[in-house]
């Protein structure tokens, strides 16, 4: 995972063209091959490889040689891509003007904020070699009603509260502060529920 932090990254890579490419460059290939696979001039696929490799998104694998030519074979630098909301600067929505834990905007705005936080953080762990200590819970439940939502709601409260109060301990030598996030919202509908709710099956 990618996580684009660079307005001009962020460019280079919104262009339908270099988003098939990207998607295509999974394992290597070279401008000759993609033109096949695609049936696009190669000068075009040339310029946009060029763009891509010139943001960082596209690296060069190796050079072999094909008669008089150099062919360059290059693979995405990445498997998926995030943009983070630094790219928009005041408009990225990275900060919430009130802590609503019942908004919806509040929630995206955390969100948004933990894209923004980790996409430095791996930037430079990686840089130095090493990797971002994280823990992800994710889990689906079906809540019989809204009362025992608010209940469940009120009991993970408590529990992350009480949890907090156990192990923070802000005066260790050593230690580090993290971030603690716990969201819910509804689960999307798939594309066959969502047909069958409008056909009102």
């Amino acid at each position: 995972m990618l996580v684009i932090r660079d307005a001009e990254q962020a460019a280079a890579l919104l262009h339908p063209d270099r988003i098939r490419l990207l998607d295509a460059l999974a394992e290597p290939d070279s401008a000759a091959g993609l033109a096949r696979r695609f049936d696009l001039p190669r000068q075009r696929l040339n310029y946009h490889l060029k763009e891509l490799e010139r943001s960082g998104l596209v690296e060069l694998v190796e050079e072999r040689r094909k008669g008089n030519c150099i062919e360059r074979v290059v693979k995405a630098t990445a498997r998926a891509y995030t943009i983070s909301p630094e790219v928009l600067g005041r408009l990225g929505g990275a900060r919430a003007p009130v802590a609503d834990r019942l908004s919806a905007s509040y929630l995206v705005a955390v969100a948004s904020r933990a894209v923004q936080e980790l996409g430095g953080l791996v930037a430079r762990a990686a840089a130095a070699g090493k990797r971002v200590a994280t823990l992800t819970l994710d889990s689906e439940i079906h809540f019989a009603s809204a009362e025992s939502r608010a209940q469940f709601a009120d009991e993970l409260s408590e529990a992350v509260a009480r949890l907090t109060a156990k192990y923070h301990a802000p005066a260790a030598a050593g230690g580090r502060t993290f971030r603690l996030i716990a969201s819910a919202y509804p689960k999307p509908a798939t594309a066959l529920a969502a047909a069958a709710e409008d056909t009102g099956r």
